[in-house]
């Protein structure tokens, strides 16, 4: 594998590599503080997904959740079926079409997004507070390119919580 180590549009000359290990780095933290989120909540973190995109996407059409989950039809239903045997989403005729189905959260589904949220929030909370103060700052500075990351991605930025809840 070739390393592209040239200088990047970051202000301080940052090669494209430095940037892709940080996120990297960045990103084996949040996968852990994930893991850990669910470790005895009962969903699998692809299940999970499914339940932040309903809660920050709304109700949402059978193909239309495959879609924003980038998973075939299959796929999503394999975990809609789990999900709703859970009581965590439920299927109902579409109100325009009752050949189509729609899937929304339960109160059980909804609850058990923003459990997890919470527990992510203090997880994350715990490695800032950890941070030397100095770096916060600085942290909250390349945050903000994250918004332009998270856009790239197609994901919802976490805006207002718990209104809002993000993956």
């Amino acid at each position: 594998m070739q390393r592209n180590s040239r200088p990047s549009d970051a202000p301080d000359g940052a090669s494209l590599d430095e940037i892709i290990n940080g996120i990297l780095t960045a990103s084996r933290v949040l996968v852990g503080v994930s893991a850990r989120s669910l470790a005895d909540i009962g969903v699998t973190p692809a299940q999970f997904r499914t339940l932040v995109v309903l809660s920050t996407r709304g109700d949402s059409r059978m193909v239309e959740l495959a879609e924003r989950l980038g998973v075939g039809p299959s796929t999503a239903l394999r975990s809609v079926d789990r999900l709703e045997s859970a009581g965590l989403v439920q299927r109902a005729p579409a109100a325009r079409d009752r050949r189509e189905v729609m899937v929304s959260l339960t109160g059980a589904g909804r609850e058990l997004v923003e459990q997890v949220t919470r527990r992510r929030r203090g997880a994350i909370e715990a490695i800032v507070t950890a941070m030397p103060e100095q770096h916060r700052r600085e942290l909250l500075d390349a945050l903000g390119a994250f918004s332009a990351f998270a856009a790239a991605a197609e994901e919802p930025p976490v805006v207002d919580y718990p209104s809002e809840l993000g993956w």
